[in-house]
């Protein structure tokens, strides 16, 4: 069998094993604290100000990833200055889906290729069933095969001097992610205790939550739901998802309209994402915001 040749568009990974482990480390330790407030909410150790730390930074840092990672940077739905930028950038990071660049790179790939060769997470090509479903949920995170080439798919955000800062700097940002829940419960618990359970919920069991929320829209939203477009590959609106998601899975409407601030073209589809961008259009912190009917006509 003739070897297959290596795509020029892959990105070459320096350290597997180290990759690999990471990514383990980022997967199971939220299981791990999924186990830890079952214990805890067993033992009605469950406090008001848990729910207050988790609430607050799912809410912060699924923003960052669904407004700064996927429609600013991905798809430039929208333009803002420098420091709203970096604010995105830095609460996306902080939801430790990986850095900036990586993970839009990723994201262009997935629409240059969708449901094709060459999508990093497809659950349709060279898999199918419960496999193609882990595989676009969960399992491409450890395969180094589709990765996006950064210099090719992301050359505007290695540019740009600010959203290259917060990709260096990526752990820092994770470790705010983890301090402001911490914070949080000690602030309002007033013990170490408290801040340790905020923590808990604030990081782990929002990480469990929010990761696996992110990884739905690369396999659920791509075999499950309604198909109002025809858009050349298997992306479809799951509507049940749209509130924790903040409006991303209405997946088939975004890969019919990639570029569009808003996914919800429906006055029913809710859409939280596209709320937030709107109030930042309307406080003068973003402008030439693109915006189509459902119909398909530009607004």
């Amino acid at each position: 069998m003739a070897a297959v040749a290596p795509r020029d568009d892959v990105q070459p990974v320096a350290n597997q094993t180290l990759d690999r482990t990471l990514t383990g480390l980022v997967t199971v330790l939220p299981f791990v604290g999924l186990v830890i407030a079952g214990w805890q909410l067993w033992n009605l150790w469950l406090h008001w100000y848990d729910l207050v730390a988790f609430a607050v930074v799912y809410i912060a840092t699924g923003l960052g990833v669904t407004v700064g990672f996927h429609r600013l940077f991905t798809h430039r739905s929208f333009k803002t200055g420098p420091i709203t930028r970096g604010v995105l950038a830095a609460l996306g990071s902080a939801a430790i889906e990986g850095p900036v660049v990586a993970w839009v790179a990723d994201h262009r790939k997935h629409h240059a290729f969708s449901d094709e060769e060459g999508d990093p997470h497809s659950p349709h090509v060279d898999h199918g069933g419960l496999r193609g479903l882990f595989h676009a949920h969960v399992g491409w995170l450890f395969v180094h095969d589709q990765r996006a080439l950064k210099t090719r798919y992301a050359p505007d955000l290695l540019a740009d001097p600010v959203v290259s800062f917060v990709n260096r700097t990526f752990i820092w940002w994770v470790l705010v992610g983890l301090a402001a829940p911490f914070a949080i419960g000690f602030a309002l618990g007033g013990t170490l205790l408290a801040g340790l359970t905020s923590l808990l919920w604030g990081g782990l069991i929002r990480m469990f939550c929010l990761h696996h929320v992110t990884y739905s829209i690369n396999s659920l939203c791509h075999v499950f739901g309604r198909r109002d477009f025809e858009t050349g590959d298997e992306s479809r609106n799951l509507a049940w998802l749209a509130i924790p998601s903040f409006g991303e899975s209405w997946h088939n409407n975004h890969h019919a309209f990639p570029t569009s601030s808003v996914h919800g073209l429906k006055w029913w589809q809710i859409d939280t994402s596209s709320m937030v961008i709107r109030v930042l259009e309307r406080l003068g912190l973003a402008w030439d915001v693109v915006r189509f009917s459902p119909a398909g006509a530009r607004l």
